[in-house]
């Protein structure tokens, strides 16, 4: 009786067997027989489970006895067969897959954090495989910044979120852009709150346009605009600064998260002790700087601009002073005016002329009483005549 029944159990676990063998049904066997590129299992049916390599990894070149031993207990889905067949096809990577799908689903519900291995660069982004699930990163969600050449990514282990899970349509797309954009948020916020304006720190140049520089601060840029690079006049920001240049600066401004850089420290003002150098009546030499219908600005020492006015340039009539004067031009002129809250200098070279002018008559002036003198015998020795 017990013979009965033990052969019973057997014919019935047999049929239970036998009832899970055919496609989408999932089935666990002892791996028999490994060889590269296909593995037998017993699945308790009449016949053995075949998983090829195609059907193990998606890796074409894969040895399977380097990574699948007899012995060995696997699970498989039955990808083509049915029961009573001599081999049934089996899928280990597609069974892998769609638990890694399960998981990707949980992770895009609760915004998880994965990580993954990528297994190809294409044209237009990065595809990763999770736990044997496949997850396609855009190029655009890759990096915070652009990048044309996403080959440095390959094989390498990346970070990334699931922002879109729709496995019937083949799109479950990944992000890793929001990753890095928050964490440079967070270092922004640490960073700035130790910043304060006024401090005196060091950066290195990003990037140089026509109105500024870009200094990399650690985590966050600041511009150093044009019109704070030199007390002086700055033509072009791109003749004075490389990029990967590394600057000393002072923190002008932070409004939110621009940061304003000043390279005019307060200290090396030119204006300082402008009263004393160039005061009323003091002589001047300087290069013209640039010119207007009305006058021509003199640079005297980097950051201080004097006007000469037109009217100022000669006692003669100029109808503009590019007629006389040329940029670049060296010259010579009195100080009269200083307007130091407005840092406002007036210059004059008619003042020149006509101060030595003015000298001249005071010398002939000087000499006329001796020709007088000499002259009166004369003029007394003809008036009696005259009579």
């Amino acid at each position: 009786m017990s013979e009965e029944q033990t052969f019973e159990q057997l014919f019935n676990e047999s049929l239970e067997h036998d009832s899970n063998i055919r496609p989408g049904e999932i089935v666990k066997g002892k791996v028999i027989s490994v060889k590269a590129d296909e593995i037998v299992l017993n699945i308790g049916a009449k016949g053995d489970g075949i998983i090829t390599r195609a059907e193990y990894s998606n890796d074409n070149s894969l040895d399977l006895t380097t990574v699948v031993k007899e012995g060995d207990e696997l699970e498989a889905k039955v990808l083509k067969g049915k029961a009573g067949d001599e081999q049934v096809l089996l899928t280990y990577k597609r069974l892998a897959a769609d638990r890694g799908n399960r998981k990707l689903e949980d992770a895009f519900n609760n915004k998880e954090v994965l990580t993954a291995r990528v297994v190809k660069v294409l044209d237009g982004g990065l595809s990763v495989v999770y736990e044997g699930a496949r997850v396609f990163i855009p190029a655009s969600l890759v990096s915070d910044t652009y990048e044309k050449d996403l080959n440095k990514y390959n094989g390498k282990e990346i970070e990334f979120m699931i922002t879109e899970f729709n496995p019937k349509r083949r799109r479950v797309i990944g992000d890793r852009k929001c990753l890095l954009v928050s964490r440079m948020a967070e270092r922004q916020k640490e960073l700035l709150e130790k910043l304060h304006v006024g401090d005196i720190i060091e950066g290195q140049v990003k990037n140089v346009t026509d109105f500024g520089a870009f200094v990399d601060l650690g985590d966050i840029d600041g511009l150093l605009h044009i019109s704070e690079m030199s007390w002086g006049h700055v033509e072009s920001p791109k003749k004075v600064f490389k990029v990967g240049e590394n600057l000393r600066v002072f923190i002008k401004d932070i409004q939110g998260t621009k940061i304003a850089l000043s390279l005019k420290f307060p200290d090396q003002n030119p204006w300082i002790d402008a009263a004393s150098k160039y005061a009323v009546g003091t002589i001047v030499k300087g290069k013209v700087a640039r010119m207007t219908d009305f006058g021509a600005f003199v640079e005297l020492e980097p950051g201080i601009d004097a006007l000469l006015h037109v009217s100022q340039i000669s006692r003669d009539h100029v109808e503009k002073p590019s007629d006389v004067l040329k940029s670049g031009q060296e010259v010579e002129a009195k100080v009269v005016d200083f307007n130091e809250a407005d840092h406002k200098i007036s210059l004059s070279i008619k003042a020149l002329t006509s101060a030595s002018e003015e000298d001249a008559p005071k010398e002939e002036a000087a000499e006329a009483p001796e020709e007088e003198a000499g002259e009166a015998p004369e003029a007394a020795e003809k008036a009696p005549a005259e009579e």
